[in-house]
């Protein structure tokens, strides 16, 4: 599976330009910065800009990694069969600096009333060693602004984490307080945080 960012960013070109009103931006500060259960950065800000239409979406989002920059690009679809939602997409996972080397995964995700499983299938550049496969999987609960999430890896990835918290809005600004706690196949030792963010949306 090998998707280039040129395909990304056409997929972002390409699109009608009279949709002005299914654009929007965000931007956001996390106290630190965990993806998937592993530390990034502390103290780190980013923001995106996202273009929806009918089922289609895509979008591009940016963080500070401390050592550059991660730029994600990534499209999809989704649709709704009965209660039950359905998506599929491509997200890549791209650095301007020696922080880390490239991501790239097919997503596939389900949705039914409190409940919601993701699956991401990738592959990692790895810089100079052999590229890596990864299965990325997670089951979440959501209900009035508290959830869970249990996930992990396989494959070439170990690991797994659970995330507890509460996400609110206030005064137009979306915060959340989570629980991150990552065992030891993740990180080497296990591990446990506790992060804020904030993320401020904007329509277009």
């Amino acid at each position: 599976m090998r998707t280039t960012k040129l395909l990304v960013f056409l997929s972002l070109v390409t699109m009608s330009s009279t949709a002005i009103a299914d654009w929007s931006a965000n931007v956001g500060y996390n106290s630190e910065y965990y993806y998937r259960g592993l530390f990034q950065k502390r103290s780190s800000a980013n923001g995106g800009v996202d273009y929806s239409k009918g089922g289609f979406y895509a979008g591009t989002w940016i963080a500070d990694v401390g050592d550059g920059l991660e730029v994600d690009g990534y499209f999809g679809y989704g649709l709704e069969l009965a209660d039950v939602e359905l998506s599929a997409g491509f997200t890549g996972y791209y650095y301007t600096g020696d922080f880390d080397d490239t991501y790239e995964e097919l997503n596939l995700s389900a949705a039914y009333g409190i409940a919601s499983v993701d699956v991401a299938v990738g592959q990692y550049d790895n810089f100079d060693g052999p590229t890596q496969d990864y299965t990325y999987y997670a089951v979440t609960l959501e209900k009035n602004g508290f959830f869970g999430r249990y996930a992990g890896f396989s494959q070439d990835f170990a690991g797994n984490y659970v995330e507890l918290g509460y996400g609110t809005t206030l005064s137009g600004v979306d915060v959340a307080a989570t629980l991150i706690l990552s065992d030891e196949d993740l990180i080497g030792e296990d591990d446990e945080a506790f992060v804020v963010s904030l993320t401020k949306s904007f329509d277009f």
